[in-house]
């Protein structure tokens, strides 16, 4: 193949991408939203489950943490994810101010926010897009990642919805995208109760919140309990717009 024939390949695919990821497509039926509500469900509160579905959500708060810090205008080091579910986003800058707090803050509450982005272009009919820019969003992160279980974590997430959005047929990608809005949203809660419960027994002293506590003079305890605001409320309302009526 040619460099020419090669790169109109390449433009074809994105031609297409870029049209089933800007199309809308109908909401699937009210039985598929709420059988995905409860399949995300049982994965959250069913703790062997929920010990390999984590790697989403600390994806997730790992991202957030990274494009705070961005977006604050400190430089970017790098992103590792560990096996133990744990991770960490270093970043150089400021010690204290604005973009720190920011940066410390968004790491309980991104999953959440996540979804309800997710939930709201659900509700305008973008579920392939949603899926493709997930992918995208992946594609960015993957540059930042430095551990080795970081990169398989990435990739296998990546791939796996590159596969859904490119080769399964419309009413599944739509119950994926479906599946994984309600994830985030309601897993999004559960490692905020976590990390209250890791607090109480003096298990989780380098905290996002006790490392805003010492940012800022507000005690973690009241940080654990804006990031249970934010995330409930995250899940409530993306709740709301998916299964409400547009225009409702």
């Amino acid at each position: 193949m040619s460099p020419v024939d090669f790169m109109s390949s390449v433009g074809d695919v994105i031609g297409q991408i870029w049209s089933a990821a800007t199309t809308p497509v109908p909401a699937p039926a009210s039985a598929i939203v709420l059988s995905m509500s409860l399949a995300a469900l049982i994965v959250v509160v069913f703790t062997p489950v929920w010990r390999v579905a984590r790697h989403v959500v600390t994806i997730a708060h790992e991202g957030a943490h990274a494009l705070a810090a961005l977006l604050t205008g400190r430089r970017l080091s790098g992103i590792r994810l560990h096996s133990d579910t744990s991770g960490l986003t270093v970043s150089y800058g400021k010690p204290r101010g604005f973009g720190m707090v920011l940066t410390a803050f968004m790491g309980y509450v991104g999953p959440g926010l996540v979804g309800l982005g997710a939930a709201a272009l659900l509700r305008a009919g973008y579920a392939v897009g949603l899926l493709w820019l997930l992918v995208l969003l992946l594609t960015l992160m993957l540059l930042q990642i430095r551990n080795w279980f970081g990169l398989w974590s990435v990739l296998v997430s990546g791939v796996a919805l590159v596969l859904v959005s490119w080769a399964a047929t419309p009413p599944v990608q739509s119950a994926v995208a479906y599946a994984v809005t309600w994830f985030l949203l309601m897993g999004a809660v559960r490692p905020v109760l976590e990390l209250q419960v890791s607090r109480s027994r003096g298990k989780a002293r380098q905290s996002d919140a006790d490392m805003l506590a010492r940012l800022t003079g507000i005690p973690g305890i009241v940080w654990v309990g804006v990031f249970l605001l934010v995330t409930v409320g995250a899940a409530a309302l993306g709740g709301y717009w998916i299964v409400s009526p547009v225009g409702a």
